[in-house]
């Protein structure tokens, strides 16, 4: 798969331990908009997707975590790469750890009919709620509004990935 960016906050010793996170996103695109997860408590939106986990392919994540935060069922055949996106930075819960993310973006499309969301604790604690949302609107959203001091470096990426799509006319 193609890396599209890398951020990276140099915010750390290059001599720490790093804690290596991998993740799967995916890019729904339904009527020119996004299907994206709402964070109701922060007010920024994201892809719908997580962590793999030990042992997991990045497109059975990817299937799992949609249809855990959003209740959207990804159809398998019509997963296609997008790209990457590496993130580098110190660690928020050890500061003797580097924290290293690549996350790989899928297009791909769901089934009409929705199911139950099954949100972590965190993510029923940020109100996760799928919307259909105008790529502008995320963009404005995630670079204006007040997130309360949330992740800034992960509303970046879910940013400029959306501004990626529309500089390719995806959307």
């Amino acid at each position: 798969m193609d890396r599209l960016f890398i951020m990276d906050a140099q915010d750390y010793d290059p001599s720490l331990k790093r804690f290596r996170r991998p993740s799967a996103r995916g890019i729904i695109i339904k009527d020119g908009r996004l299907a994206m997860v709402h964070s109701i408590q922060y007010n920024y939106y994201k892809f719908p997707g997580g962590g793999i986990k030990s042992g997991e392919s990045p497109v059975s994540a990817l299937i799992r975590e949609v249809t855990e935060e959003t209740g959207l069922t990804v159809i398998p055949e019509s997963v296609r790469e997008f790209g990457s996106v590496l993130r580098i930075q110190l660690s928020a819960y050890d500061d003797q750890t580097i924290f290293e993310q690549e996350n790989f973006y899928y297009l791909c499309d769901t089934k009409d009919m929705l199911q139950e969301q099954s949100l972590d604790d965190y993510e029923s604690e940020e109100g996760f709620t799928l919307e259909y949302v105008l790529p502008e609107t995320v963009i404005d959203v995630n670079k204006n509004a007040d997130h309360g001091g949330y992740d800034r470096h992960l509303i970046e990426r879910e940013t400029k990935v959306t501004e990626y799509l529309l500089s390719k006319e995806l959307i």
